[in-house]
């Protein structure tokens, strides 16, 4: 009896095992090599789901950290660099600085030139460093992880998957100047995908398509000028000749966040998939303080004001025009800012160095959203139906700015020309105007209908690719083929060349044939002419 009762129990028993033996058996071990700010936040809640699922994770980041912590629940292997925290936040306040500078059009760009290349010579050498850290990367090689996480946006991480022998996985929104289309070797026709900072929509006019054009042609000589350090260390590294394109395109798998109601429609290949919005999908509680400040707002709601993670200050001139247009609204704004304070601060006005942005734009009162446009920030806005002023900084925030605006969805500012009045009115505008409000819930209601959440989408293909070593058979032969079989000139060369050959054999057969059958007659008319004479 004591056996036939022990029974239950060891079924039960074995239908766990054989539930959990999934998990048990797929659980592995992740390399994630970071991007820090924006890129790190965007990056974390599909970390965070991998390590429920099982895997142990390890994340590879340097010495210097902003928004890596040391306290989260991942492995942190760190590595030494040569710049300090505090260079990387310096680097921040100038930036801040630098895009509200109203300089004229050729100082501007020279500013930018110099500050583009002082900051991707402070990254490269991090990623030299690790690279040449041989202890670490000896430590790397035995610990026999299964996938490489990583945002190409630098490709630190793309050289240390090939260094493993490991697949990658590449987690981003876009890379610059379209690279990502060469490297994943997807059609990307110039006659209805814009480019990085064209500022065109997809249906473009003739002007607009030439613009598209040109900026095409410079597309390579501007990411040569930031990427082209990274092919002579890797070549180093790997003891092999390697291109950034060799780089780029080694992924397995490509999650791009972003989706096609935000996005253009465009071509995409079968070993991408779209995870717009997995930044937004999770919201708490808002704490005490922020709860407060909400129930204080009244009937009149807040407005919720952050310009992102890399601007930590203004000038104070820029900074004053922009307390005084927000004083001239009845909401409460919630201005996430860390710089001086404004010596016109209105009185509805809260100035905070940190606020759950995604849980404020769920709450039902909040009216509207100020931010840069980068797409972290413009995800959540949609996410949570509000509509959105704009103040693009730089880089494809000008791009996603002007998308949402021509969906109705937001308006935007010029950060150098705009006005206390402007900013009052553009808030005044997206508040009261229904229809910026109805539009920005359509855009919300078609991104979340959809079969599966991006978040389990991503952390899918994560483990997808463990599984398998990688996902081969998604990807395109394309890659195996020189630029001349890819465009097929040879076939068009050898094509090309038979037409000409039967064309000039038949001109050949052709002139025969005229001279055999005209040219006796005209040699009998000769004799004939000849007698007669």
């Amino acid at each position: 009896m004591a056996t036939a009762s022990r029974i239950p129990h060891l079924l039960i028993l074995g239908l766990l095992l054989c539930a959990l033996r999934p998990l048990v058996t797929h659980a592995g071990k992740l390399l994630v090599v970071p991007v820090e700010g924006s890129h790190w936040l965007s990056m974390v809640g599909a970390l965070q789901q991998l390590q429920q699922n099982g895997h142990e994770i390890v994340v590879l980041a340097p010495d210097a950290l902003l928004y890596i912590k040391e306290d989260s629940p991942f492995t942190l292997k760190r590595y030494p660099v040569p710049f300090s925290k505090e260079d990387l936040e310096t680097n921040f306040a100038l930036l801040g600085h630098f895009v509200f500078e109203n300089d004229p059009f050729l100082i501007r760009v020279i500013k930018m030139y110099k500050k583009i290349k002082k900051d991707s010579a402070m990254l490269f050498s991090g990623c030299s460093h690790l690279l040449h850290n041989k202890e670490l990367m000896a430590s790397l090689v035995e610990s026999s992880f299964d996938v490489v996480l990583t945002d190409p946006f630098l490709p630190c991480g793309a050289i240390v998957a090939q260094y493993l022998v490991v697949p990658a996985v590449f987690f981003l929104y876009a890379l610059p100047c379209g690279m990502h289309f060469e490297a994943t070797l997807c059609p990307n026709p110039m006659s209805y995908v814009p480019r990085s900072m064209s500022l065109n929509p997809d249906h473009m006019t003739f002007l607009q398509r030439v613009k598209n054009a040109l900026i095409t042609l410079t597309e390579k000589v501007a990411c040569n000028f930031v990427y082209s350090a990274y092919a002579p260390l890797a070549s180093e590294v790997l003891q092999r000749d390697v291109t950034v394109h060799d780089l780029i395109s080694s992924a397995s798998f490509w999650l791009f966040r972003n989706d096609f109601v935000f996005d253009y429609p465009k071509p995409v290949m079968p070993n991408t998939a779209f995870i717009g919005g997995i930044n937004c999908l999770h919201k708490n509680l808002l704490s005490q303080e922020f709860e407060a400040y909400v129930n204080a707002s009244g009937e009149h709601g807040v407005v919720v004001f952050s310009l992102g993670s890399m601007v930590s200050e203004i000038p104070e001139k820029k900074a004053m025009a922009i307390a005084e247009g927000l004083g001239k609204i009845p909401q409460t704004v919630l201005w996430r800012y860390t710089g001086t304070p404004p010596s016109n601060l209105a009185k509805n006005t809260i100035l905070v160095k940190w606020l759950p942005q995604n849980d404020l734009l769920g709450h039902p009162k909040t009216r509207a959203f100020i931010t840069h446009a980068g797409s972290h920030g413009v995800y959540e806005g949609i996410c949570n139906g509000v509509p959105m002023v704009m103040m693009p900084l730089f880089g494809d925030q000008m791009d996603n700015a002007k998308r949402m605006e021509t969906r109705g969805a937001g308006v935007t500012l010029n950060v150098l020309e705009m006005t206390s009045d402007d900013i009052a009115d553009a808030l005044k505008k997206v508040i009261y105007d229904k229809s910026y409000k109805d539009n920005i819930m359509r855009l919300s209601s078609l991104h979340k209908d959809r079969p599966i959440e991006p978040l389990d989408l991503a952390v899918f293909w994560v483990e997808f690719v463990m599984r398998h070593k990688g996902a081969p058979h998604l990807r395109p032969a394309a890659h195996d083929l020189t630029w001349y079989q890819y465009h097929s000139l040879d076939v068009i060369g050898f094509l090309l060349g038979i037409v000409l050959l039967v064309a000039f054999i038949s001109f050949k057969c052709c002139a025969y044939g005229f001279r055999k059958c005209f040219g006796k007659k005209e040699q009998r008319k000769k004799t004939q002419k000849s007698k007669t004479h």
